[in-house]
């Protein structure tokens, strides 16, 4: 109570976890011969084999196919690789592609109970069909596969890809990715306000250089620097000063060395080797990087090239990460649609299945 007869209602407090705060399960949108990964589907498959049998060692994996008969392939191709099926389950949403962190629910915590915001998806500013991939959450929501955790519609452009916390409500983010008007023409103030509001986001850490050739997605944050706990960043380097990723991330690096943690002290700051060039047969750059990497429960799953530089950034990955196992996924078929590890994976916090 304030004054006599006020009565001063108390604000619902929402949080934005950390990637590695405690979680039910991941989401996975499973590839199929109607996308664009027609030409390279058996390799597709045995990547995202992969990467759902080591997701199920720690955690439980939804899996969305288009179909039932899709749907009966994919547990073929699972119990055939060794995955644990007690923890699969498995649903069916049409889609048009594979790239559940920006169609895939972003969890925010009011008041301490898991709340699933669903953001309007629009192909990274209408570059590719996504009718489909902008229903998937509601589709899975009317399906229960979060369980009883409630869906909330929020009509914002915004890619679970484009934004990185430390838990404690700051937002690490590119002004090329959330201010661009292909988004939603909104300028920086009004973006931070609806972000304050829907993500609870307290401080925004804005970098203004940085891109991967090859990302197609206007350069989210999740191919660039990543919080590994609230004080450490961990980013994608560059060391030759002959390649054209050199200059925009040195430039990435001096931005990152500025910015400040809460108390006013500078990040901990760990570079990731830059593995060697991949292309496409029309020579185009791919973008394979190591920042992609994904927090499970006890592991980091880890995009590796069959580069010499994957062990390099593994190990890098380990300091960075103690008590977790950190474990290599091979992702060269994954670069060849323009994401990798991360982009293909959306973590679902702990009580969304169980709320």
């Amino acid at each position: 109570m304030g004054e006599l007869g006020t009565c001063v209602m108390p604000q619902t407090a929402t949080v934005l976890p950390a990637e590695w705060a405690p979680q039910d399960a991941i989401l996975l949108t499973w590839p199929h011969a109607d996308s664009d990964w027609r030409s390279w589907l058996d390799q597709a498959d045995r990547t995202f084999a992969a990467l759902a049998v080591a997701i199920s060692r720690y955690e439980t994996v939804l899996i969305n196919g288009r179909d039932a008969r899709h749907s009966q392939h994919v547990r073929g191709l699972l119990a055939t690789a060794g995955a644990d099926l007690e923890r699969c389950r498995f649903y069916l949403a049409p889609s048009n592609d594979v790239w559940a962190r920006d169609h895939g629910p972003i969890t925010v915590y009011r008041d301490g109970r898991p709340v699933l915001l669903d953001f309007r998806f629009n192909g990274w500013g209408g570059k590719y069909p996504c009718a489909l991939d902008d229903r998937i959450t509601a589709r899975l929501h009317a399906l229960g596969a979060f369980g009883a955790t409630p869906r909330d519609p929020v009509n914002l452009i915004l890619e679970g890809g484009g934004i990185e916390t430390d838990g404690q409500g700051t937002l690490l983010t590119t002004v090329e990715c959330l201010l661009n008007p292909n988004r939603n023409g909104l300028n920086r103030a009004a973006i931070e306000q609806r972000l304050r509001e829907t993500l609870g986001i307290t401080r925004f850490l804005w970098l203004r250089h940085g891109h991967l050739a090859g990302d197609d997605t206007d350069s989210h944050i999740d191919t660039l620097a990543r919080f590994s706990d609230p004080r450490t960043i961990v980013y994608q380097g560059c060391t030759d000063p002959t390649d054209p990723h050199f200059a925009p991330l040195q430039a990435m690096a001096e931005e990152l060395r500025a910015f400040r943690t809460v108390d006013g002290e500078s990040y901990r700051l760990i570079e990731l080797p830059l593995p060697a060039p991949r292309y496409d047969e029309e020579g185009q750059r791919l973008p394979a990087g190591y920042a992609n990497f994904l927090i499970l429960n006890g592991a980091v799953l880890t995009p590796t090239y069959d580069d010499p530089l994957d062990g390099i950034a593994l190990e890098r990955l380990r300091d960075c990460f103690p008590g977790r196992e950190v474990v290599g996924i091979p992702c060269t078929t994954l670069i060849r649609q323009y994401g990798s590890l991360h982009c293909v994976t959306m973590q679902l916090p702990a009580g969304v299945l169980n709320y």
